[in-house]
C-alpha cells in the first residue's frame, strides 16, 4: 500500500472514532464543535507554517462568499452530529449522517447534472433503510430526537457539498482553514446565546480529550485526508470513506456496547450500500466487463 492510501486509510480510521470520544466530553455539542474548529484551524495553520506555505489569497478572496457559507454550515453540522450523539447510539448517529450524499444528489440538477432513473431508485433504496435504522417499523422511533439532529447533520453536510462543487480554483488546505474560521465564528455566539460555554465543570481528562478531537479528529486528520486526495483517483477515496461509518459501528456496538439489532443492521446496508453503489461508475464497469466476457 503506497503513501497516500496510508494517509487516507489514517484519516478515515480517525474519522470513525470521532463519535467515541465526543460521548465522553462532558460539554455542550456547540462547545465541543467550536474547540474543534478553532483547535484544527491552528494545527493547519501550523502546518502550513512549518512547511513555509502562505495561503493563496487572491484565490480566497474570489471564493470568500461561498467559503463563509460552507464554513458556517459545516459547524452547524457539527453541532447537530455532535447532539445526536447524546440522543442516541452512536452506529444510528453515523448511518443518518451518511445520508448527505442522498441529498445531494436530489438536488444535483441545481448543479446541473441529470437525476437518472438509476440515481433516483438508490435514493429510494436509501431511504427505506432509514425507516429501518429509525425503529418506525416496530411501533415507535428508538432515539427519535437523535435520528432528526443526524439527518439535520446531513442536511447540512450535504449543503457543505454542494457550495464546495461551486467553488473556483483554491488550495485545499487554504480552504478547510477558512471554513473551519467560519464555522468558529458561526458557533461562537450561538454557544454564548443558549447557556455559555459550559466548561466550569471540566477536570483534565475532559480537556485532553476535546484537545484530541480539536487536534487529531480534526487537524491531522484533515491534513492527511487532503494531502492524499490529489494522488487518488476518485473511486478509491470514494471506497475508503466508507471506513469512517463501518469502524463506527464496529466501535458502537465493541465499546459502547449499543446494540444495533437486525433492523438498524439491514438499513445500514441499504444505506451505506447505496451512497456507496452512487459514488462507483457501475455503468462503466459493466461495459468493461461485457467487453471482457
Amino acid at each position: 500500500m503506497n503513501k497516500a492510501k496510508c494517509s487516507l486509510l489514517t484519516a478515515m480510521t480517525i474519522f470513525g472514532t470521532v463519535g467515541i470520544f465526543v460521548r465522553y466530553i462532558p460539554l455542550p455539542a456547540a462547545t465541543v464543535a467550536l474547540c474543534r474548529g478553532v483547535l484544527g484551524l491552528l494545527f493547519l495553520l501550523g502546518v502550513m507554517a512549518v512547511k513555509g506555505e502562505k495561503p493563496q489569497w487572491q484565490n480566497i478572496r474570489k471564493n470568500l462568499w461561498i467559503l463563509l457559507l460552507s464554513g458556517g454550515a459545516m459547524g452547524l453540522n457539527w453541532v447537530f452530529l455532535f447532539e445526536s450523539y447524546n440522543h442516541t447510539t452512536v452506529a444510528t448517529a453515523t448511518i443518518c449522517y451518511y445520508l448527505a450524499p442522498v441529498f445531494l444528489v436530489l438536488v444535483s440538477p441545481l448543479l446541473g447534472e441529470r437525476l437518472t432513473f438509476g440515481k433516483s431508485l438508490l435514493c429510494a433504496v436509501a431511504l427505506v433503510g432509514m425507516v429501518f435504522v429509525s425503529g418506525v417499523l416496530d411501533g415507535g422511533l428508538s432515539g427519535g430526537k437523535g435520528i432528526a439532529f443526524a439527518v439535520a447533520a446531513a442536511v447540512l453536510y450535504a449543503t457543505v457539498m454542494f457550495l464546495n462543487k461551486k467553488l473556483g480554483p483554491i488550495d485545499a488546505y487554504d480552504k478547510t482553514i477558512v471554513q473551519l474560521l467560519s464555522a468558529a465564528v458561526v458557533i461562537l455566539p450561538y454557544c454564548l446565546l443558549t447557556g455559555g460555554l459550559g466548561m466550569d465543570q471540566m477536570v483534565g481528562k475532559d480537556y485532553a480529550l476535546l484537545a484530541v478531537v480539536g487536534i487529531v479528529h480534526t487537524g491531522v486528520a484533515y491534513w492527511l485526508y487532503f494531502g492524499a486526495l490529489g494522488k487518488l483517483s476518485s473511486q478509491t477515496v470514494a471506497l475508503f470513506s466508507y471506513l469512517d461509518p463501518v469502524i463506527a459501528i464496529v466501535l458502537s456496538a465493541l465499546w459502547l456496547q449499543e446494540p444495533l439489532g437486525w433492523q438498524g443492521a439491514l438499513g445500514a446496508a441499504l444505506i451505506l450500500g447505496s451512497t456507496l453503489a452512487g459514488e462507483l461508475p457501475l455503468e462503466k464497469m459493466g461495459r468493461k466487463f461485457a467487453k471482457k466476457g
